[in-house]
């Protein structure tokens, strides 16, 4: 039994062809409703950009500024609640304890170290507020974040300086306190 393998044409691309431009694009559209392309690199442009939601797709210079502009300031929003939720922590503090314990001094002596531990109770008014406000928090700081996987540079540096601004503006008086174990915001 013979096999007529002329009909069997196999052309693998070769490496060079097959990464072109549009490989730096992901296809996340479905259906007939066209198929947006969202950019996997970091660029520059105001066409069909779209912004968090599927209708709201940027496609001029004015709307790109306006975009800015709101991400920007939702951006700088970010930075306030995070200081006004300890503001209002430390000024709704119901109960405070203090620990101490002995830390061995450089030249031999043993100091104490005291620290201060505030709570809340939590079937309290404050603390749900706070509990709405972390919400609040937690939802915008994944829109920043969703906004700067856009890759777009413009929305990316108006993420950086509304946050940069928004921290300038607010957290001037806040006293600093160093927690070597967190890593992250």
């Amino acid at each position: 039994m013979a096999h007529d393998h002329s009909n069997h044409n196999h052309v693998m691309p070769s490496p060079t062809t097959m990464h072109s431009s549009a490989d730096h694009t992901m296809n996340h559209g479905s259906g007939d409703h066209g198929h947006m392309m969202m950019q996997m690199t970091f660029y520059f442009g105001y066409k069909n950009v779209e912004l968090l939601f599927a209708g709201l797709v940027i496609n001029t210079p004015g709307e790109m500024v306006g975009a800015c502009f709101g991400v920007f300031l939702l951006a700088a929003f970010y930075e306030g609640l995070k200081i006004g939720r300890e503001v209002l922590l430390r000024r709704n503090q119901i109960s405070v304890r203090y620990n101490s314990m002995p830390v061995p001094g450089t030249d031999g002596t043993v100091l104490m170290e005291t620290h201060k531990t505030v709570g809340q109770r939590m079937l309290s008014l404050a603390h749900s507020f706070q509990t709405i406000l972390h919400i609040i928090q937690v939802v915008i700081s994944y829109f920043l974040m969703l906004v700067f996987m856009t890759y777009n540079g413009y929305l990316c540096i108006a993420v950086a300086l509304g946050a940069g601004v928004g921290y300038f503006l607010f957290s001037w008086k806040k006293a600093v306190v160093v927690d070597i174990t967190e890593h992250c915001h």
